[in-house]
């Protein structure tokens, strides 16, 4: 079964003097819905080398929470590890799926800027674009509104204007805006597309 390793957020716990990695549990029960084995990473770069040599995961998957800390952040060690990751994933050509901030962290290391948005924080709202259109969820306060870089590729947008599904134009790198497991069951169309990544289908 393949392994898919996925990134956790920062939580900062003063009283105790504690930066904690944690993860929703269904971010696990949505890769592991997918058919392969979800294997959480700590926000430690030394480490998440070491994971990714013995590990050597089958795909990797950037989650949601935190803002990089150039848009108002505190997590250094989670921009850290993004960008080690997707640095891996190009290099190496391993399939990655950034959703939310995920997204961001892809946006922000291909060379685009992102822009405070309003109105889509918990929130439900359409998006239209390449494929048929949909409603997705929405948790973030940054968002990208043009892209400055040829390598991406947008898929769909939401009505004022928010990037909400990119592609890499040769590498299987995919990034949404909505958390796919942030539904009450988790849609069929997010299960196809983790596994369409991590299969190298072109049809994305």
């Amino acid at each position: 079964m393949k392994k898919i390793i996925y990134t956790q957020r920062v939580e900062i716990i003063e009283s105790y003097g504690e930066r904690r990695d944690c993860a929703d549990q269904r971010i696990a029960k949505y890769i592991r819905e997918c058919g392969y084995i979800p294997v959480p990473v700590p926000n430690i770069p030394d480490i998440v080398k070491e994971f990714v040599e013995e590990i050597k995961p089958d795909g990797i998957v950037l989650t949601g929470g935190n803002s990089l800390v150039k848009y108002g952040g505190n997590a250094p060690e989670r921009d850290a590890t993004d960008n080690l990751l997707i640095d891996i994933a190009v290099k190496r050509e391993i399939p990655l799926y950034g959703f939310c901030r995920g997204m961001q962290s892809i946006f922000d290391y291909f060379g685009n800027e992102l822009v405070r948005v309003s109105g889509h924080v918990a929130v439900m709202h359409d998006i239209s674009g390449e494929e048929v259109s949909s409603q997705v969820n929405s948790y973030h306060n940054e968002a990208c509104i043009e892209l400055m870089t040829t390598e991406l590729t947008v898929l769909m947008k939401s009505k004022d204007g928010v990037i909400e599904k990119i592609k890499h134009k040769k590498l299987p790198i995919v990034g949404t805006m909505w958390h796919p497991e942030r539904y009450t069951h988790i849609r069929n169309c997010d299960l196809e597309l983790l596994k369409k990544i991590v299969e190298g289908e072109k049809n994305i």
